[in-house]
């Protein structure tokens, strides 16, 4: 999923001057205000986007989100990853609302739609639980 290629969107112009976002700007509020939801373990993109992850090493906080703005107003497209176990409806549910009450505080632009899609489900990691459980095993005093 791609960004939209705009520079920048004019919310407001008053006799101090105009006030505009870049795209990106609300791409990463909507990315950080879906990633703080419980039951999303991410945001993900197609295979381009794992690519250019892969050639930044900086983080990408527009990954996985499509913004589209106009001189109001916003539509927003988000792509997630859900932790198994979690009631996914809710989670999305969830998600689109925090993500309008996040855009909507901080720009004053008026969020008419947060399109979530799931793009996968995702595991606790095991290998974390596994490497403790053996720290532990092997610190604590052994009983002949």
């Amino acid at each position: 999923m791609e960004i939209e290629n705009i520079n920048e969107t004019n919310v407001c112009v008053n006799e101090n001057g105009k006030i505009s976002f870049a795209p990106d700007v609300i791409a990463t509020i909507a990315n950080l205000a879906a990633s703080e939801v419980a039951g999303v373990t991410g945001l993900g993109g197609g295979f381009a986007d794992s690519i250019s992850g892969i050639l930044n090493s900086k983080k990408n906080y527009t990954k996985g989100v499509r913004v589209e703005v106009g001189n109001e107003e916003a539509a927003i497209d988000l792509i997630i990853n859900v932790l198994y176990g979690s009631k996914i409806q809710k989670v999305c549910s969830e998600v689109q609302n925090e993500v309008k009450k996040a855009v909507e505080t901080m720009t004053g632009l008026r969020v008419v739609e947060v399109n979530v899609s799931v793009q996968a489900i995702t595991f606790e990691n095991r290998d974390n639980e596994d490497k403790a459980d053996k720290k532990k095993r092997e610190t604590e005093p052994r009983v002949k």
